[in-house]
């Protein structure tokens, strides 16, 4: 990948509870919180957890949701209109996921097959939602 490529940097997810959504992200998908101590010190307005080296989901307060004035109806935005957010994940760490939800007993659907995403059909898939009701699909093409 060059630095002349569009890539995907960030998601911001809104949730009731940063701390606890990090938690989850971190305990239930395995990924890293960053900025986690900075936010539970009053330093930073919101904690995100890193998908890999250059995207990370931002965890939203939904207290924040007045201020969002950047763009008219911003505000609005709060809530769930984004249908859901897919992570494409190696086999091996796709089956991991799936373990690790199921043990926190975290609701996923059935498999999927051959759902078609950025890099064509995958091979499995599965949703499950996080505990603010954002929806997550897990994948692999491998």
């Amino acid at each position: 990948m060059t630095e002349h490529t569009t890539r995907l940097d960030h998601i911001v997810l809104w949730v009731r509870d940063p701390i606890a959504a990090a938690g989850f992200y971190e305990k239930a998908v395995g990924l890293e919180p960053v900025r986690l101590t900075d936010y539970a010190a009053g330093e930073v307005p919101f904690p995100s957890v890193r998908v890999n080296d250059e995207t990370i989901l931002d965890l939203m307060p939904l207290t924040m949701a007045a201020r969002m004035t950047m763009l008219p109806g911003a505000a609005e935005s709060s809530g769930h209109p984004v249908n859901h957010v897919c992570l494409s994940l190696p086999a091996d760490a796709f089956d991991t996921l799936r373990g690790r939800l199921l043990e926190q007993s975290v609701p996923v659907t059935d498999l999927s097959h051959d759902s078609f995403g950025a890099r064509g059909p995958a091979r499995r898939s599965f949703y499950f939602r996080d505990p603010d009701g954002n929806v997550l699909e897990a994948r692999h093409y491998d």
